[in-house]
């Protein structure tokens, strides 16, 4: 949401669940896969750490879960499956994992993605995993642990045909999500053209992306802006309809964010996802839904509120 990730290939799930997946995105709304087939498998279950555990304050363990807010329309890192109630994604596997590091479940909650750093400053939410790109302006109001590497990423129709050049959207119809860097991004944009004495960007911003994609493939816009996985998603779910334009740029690391001030919490989490990454299952994950391409944009050390010069 804020930036996401880089160049994908098709999740490694299997032809069944790969086919699922590939169904889903063009239909717009949540972003659930609209045909049948077998879901994609529940992540292992990894081990808890009991060092980790102990530094979950006691508010947050007694009831046996960490509650996380994350916006179900921006696949494949979050979003609903074919029943369209139960959260998948390789944020929904991740969070599991890091509360399972920590002996305890992770239950998951929709939000529109604007709202859910502020349900974090109001305990609504004692996680935020949605795909936000760690910058200096959100570490301002909430703390970030890093967990993956994303930049953003333009999409058209297949073969361009409004010849869209990304060094020049003056005039032109272009969409993205609303609240992400990707719509900051736009904004920046339509600014230049507006100094140079051109129009303005046409800029739609939605509340889900998936309704950004259905714009685009309605052609009610002629270009999409959004974090790099999920534009090379949507290209292979819209069977062919869109295509890449350019490659990944401002790349940055996602953020798993928490409440200010939380301390030991927030080490727990730092460390959960490090042993994650130590101990394999992280890869597995990101390869889960990534493809061989998700190595490109793992990390390899965990760190809160890295500068990320964002």
């Amino acid at each position: 949401m804020f930036s996401r990730p880089r160049s994908r290939a098709v999740p490694l799930l299997g032809l069944a669940a790969a086919a699922l997946l590939l169904a889903g995105c063009g239909a717009g709304g949540s972003g659930a896969p609209s045909s049948g087939g077998a879901a994609p498998s529940e992540a292992a279950p990894v081990s808890k750490d009991d060092a980790l555990a102990k530094l979950v304050p006691a508010n947050v363990a007694s009831d046996g879960k960490i509650v996380i807010g994350s916006d179900a329309s921006y696949p494949p890192n979050e979003f609903y499956d074919a029943d369209g109630q139960t959260f998948i994604g390789m944020d929904v596997d991740l969070g599991k994992a890091i509360a399972q590091k920590l002996g305890l479940r992770a239950e998951f909650q929709n939000s529109a993605f604007g709202a859910i750093l502020l349900g974090i400053g109001s305990d609504k939410y004692e996680l935020g995993m949605s795909s936000f790109t760690i910058n200096a302006e959100r570490t301002k109001s909430v703390d970030m642990v890093s967990y993956f590497n994303a930049g953003t990423k333009a999409a058209v129709l297949k073969g361009n045909p409004d010849k869209i050049n990304l060094d020049d959207l003056c005039g032109k119809a272009v969409g993205t999500q609303k609240d992400t860097v990707q719509e900051e991004d736009v904004n920046k944009r339509s600014q230049k053209c507006q100094a140079e004495g051109k129009p303005p960007v046409a800029l739609t911003a939605l509340q889900a992306q998936t309704d950004v994609t259905l714009a685009l493939t309605s052609k009610r816009i002629v270009a999409m802006l959004a974090d790099s996985p999920v534009v090379n998603y949507a290209v292979i779910q819209t069977n062919g309809q869109l295509e890449q334009l350019g490659g990944q740029y401002e790349a940055a690391p996602y953020g798993i964010a928490l409440k200010k001030g939380q301390g030991e919490f927030t080490k727990a989490i730092q460390g959960a996802v490090q042993a994650l990454v130590d101990d394999g299952s992280y890869g597995k994950i990101v390869t889960k839904w990534n493809g061989a391409s998700g190595t490109d944009s793992a990390i390899k050390t965990a760190q809160i509120n890295p500068d990320t010069g964002q």
